[in-house]
């Protein structure tokens, strides 16, 4: 009777085969680790984090320095109206003229051209002006009339010889000055650079209607206009910088 219930019970189970328990399944194979890798993936996280906080001390530390917006030409000064304001990323290696500066630099003339563009360092001036190979500064005397109104540091001018109303005694002895450099109201210089220009008030006028105007000039032009001037026979024409 026990054998019929044992083989009766024995019946109702199922033919297939029991699973395997959690703790018999095959063992996986371990990840393989790469630390090189990992310790490449952490520098270049760090230089990537020191680069950006040096671009950022370094934009931080800028100073506002001078920049010429006109050409200035040798042995001219720096105005108002031809230098701006700029920011720069401070560089002890290099003389910038801080804007602070300024107006100690329109005390100085430039030792040679400067461009428009190029940012003001102390070595482009100085407290005498560099004059280029073949070329002379001269000092006219000019009264309005002789001279364009607005005419300013840059400016590219021609100077012509001009016939005085002083009366018949000065026409006589100009008549022969002018016959040895060139007729009456004739080109004298056909291109000259103004270099300095005093403002209007200021300690370098030389009369009340009379402007000391400095030009520079091809040296072998000088003495003509020179003569002129000391005649009172110079008359400047703006023309054009180009």
């Amino acid at each position: 009777m026990k054998i019929q219930e044992r083989t009766g019970a024995g019946a109702g189970r199922s033919a297939a085969p029991a699973q395997p328990s959690v703790g018999d399944r095959l063992p996986t194979p371990p990840r393989e680790r790469k630390p090189a890798l990992a310790a490449l993936a952490v520098l270049l996280i760090l230089v990537g984090a020191l680069g950006a906080t040096m671009l950022v001390l370094r934009a931080g530390d800028r100073i506002e320095v001078v920049k010429v917006t006109q050409e200035i030409p040798a042995g001219g000064s720096v105005t108002d109206s031809n230098v701006t304001s700029v920011m720069v990323a401070k560089d002890s290696g290099i003389h910038y003229v801080e804007w602070s500066q300024l107006a100690g630099l329109k005390k100085l003339k430039a030792v040679n051209t400067i461009p428009a563009g190029a940012v003001a360092v102390g070595e482009m001036f100085g407290d005498q002006s560099g004059v280029g190979e073949g070329k002379a500064l001269v000092g006219l005397s000019l009264k309005a009339g002789q001279y364009p109104s607005g005419i300013e540091a840059g400016d590219v001018v021609a100077a012509y010889r001009v016939l005085n109303d002083t009366g018949s005694s000065n026409s006589n002895s100009s008549s022969s000055s002018s016959s040895s450099s060139g007729s009456s109201n004739s080109l004298i210089v056909e291109r000259a650079t103004v270099a300095s220009v005093p403002k209007e008030g200021g300690d370098d006028l030389v009369s009340s209607t009379n402007k000391a105007i400095t030009v520079t000039v091809d040296s072998d032009r000088a003495a003509a206009l020179a003569q002129a001037a000391s005649n009172g026979q110079v008359a400047l024409v703006l023309v054009s910088s180009k």
